[in-house]
């Protein structure tokens, strides 16, 4: 399907969709892909070019070294993904707006064509963002507005490399790519928790077989491996603290306590949380990775994201163990979940997370 085609059936849905979304939302939408689109640059000139500044040659170079180990290794589907490059002159390339009622930790939900109904409606502007977040605000929602720097079109168009991720180190630039590839896998349309697990799964083993390809001195990958695991470690020991914070909030909610006392009860423990986060950092011997996420204002809609995103890897995982590391394998019974009846499906990836 040429890009031509797929841009005209994407205006042509925004048409369908006046009745129940607003033109202006999804005008934006279209514009600010079509303009990623037509600013791209195929690496492999940018490579030759003697305008090209070698720092970032290099990393160009190293991107195009981890999308053919993601197709020959890993079994992601490449293609014509990640060979070209855009500057969007601008820190991020989205910002998604999050909601959840003040008392509940059930986010809200927008719908769209392909995608479904996920938990964030997007914006290519940081102020179109910030504006329909404070309408929800003033609904008495908690509202989160958080900047995403990469995702996937799901095959849709050819993904480029965006400015907002090149200066990553290699094993990060490695997992987002594995992570944004493998979306174009398994997807299943409104189940955002699926779909980001079983990213994020490909994500964490794809970027440990990446390291053991690598064809370097053996104590700049160990050093290499002890970043990554001291990373993972720190990432898990961050969801784990704010899970915990959301049990108790789900407790607290479903619990005999007036509106009041529930909001004040609610303050604390996200001052705990706080403090919590303090007593981690120091352990971390003050590697403030998380700050920026501490510094908003704690809310159900930000904690919600941190659990959608993270719940169901450990089922994942099980999963790829139980295909003794086969990716294949792993991607053809992640595609028979996909398959089944979503409660059905539940059911199955629980299983997996029991001991």
């Amino acid at each position: 399907m040429s890009r031509t085609f797929r841009l005209a059936l994407v205006l042509g849905c925004v048409v369908l969709l006046v009745a129940c979304e607003s033109l202006r939302y999804y005008g934006q939408a279209v514009s600010g892909q079509l303009y990623i689109l037509s600013h791209r640059t195929p690496i492999a000139t940018l490579l030759q070019d003697p305008q090209t500044s070698p720092a970032l040659k290099a990393r160009l170079a190293s991107i195009t070294r981890i999308g053919a180990f993601a197709e020959n290794e890993l079994h992601l589907p490449l293609g014509s993904n990640y060979s070209t490059y855009v500057d969007l002159q601008r820190r991020y390339v989205v910002w998604n707006v999050f909601a959840a009622p003040e008392f509940s930790m059930q986010p809200l939900a927008w719908c769209y064509p392909i995608a479904g109904c996920v938990s964030y409606r997007g914006y290519f502007s940081e102020q179109s963002a910030q504006d329909f977040a404070a309408t929800l605000k003033k609904q008495g929602l908690d509202v989160f507005v958080g900047g995403v720097a990469a995702y996937s079109t799901l095959g849709w168009f050819s993904d480029p490399v965006l400015n907002t991720i090149i200066n990553r180190d290699d094993y990060q630039l490695a997992g987002l790519i594995f992570h944004e590839l493998a979306h174009q896998i398994v997807f299943i349309p409104g189940d955002t928790e699926f779909n980001e697990s079983f990213a994020t799964t490909v994500e964490r083993e794809g970027v440990q077989r990446w390291l053991a390809s690598l064809d370097t001195a053996p104590q700049i990958r160990s050093q290499l491996a002890a970043d990554i695991n001291a990373q993972a470690s720190r990432q898990q020991q961050f969801v784990s603290l704010v899970e915990a914070a959301v049990a108790d909030l789900n407790a607290l909610y479903a619990g005999p306590l007036a509106e009041a006392g529930k909001r004040q009860a609610k303050q604390q423990r996200l001052h705990q949380l706080r403090e919590d986060y303090a007593t981690l950092k120091a352990e971390w011997q003050g590697y403030d990775g998380y700050d920026a996420w501490f510094a908003s204002d704690l809310n159900n809609a930000q904690l919600g994201t941190v659990v959608t995103y993270n719940r169901l890897v450990p089922a994942f995982t099980a999963m790829l163990h139980q295909a003794n590391g086969d990716f294949a394998l792993f991607y053809q019974n992640a595609m028979q979940l996909k398959q089944l009846d979503p409660a059905l499906r539940a059911q199955k990836l629980q299983l997996l997370m029991s001991p």
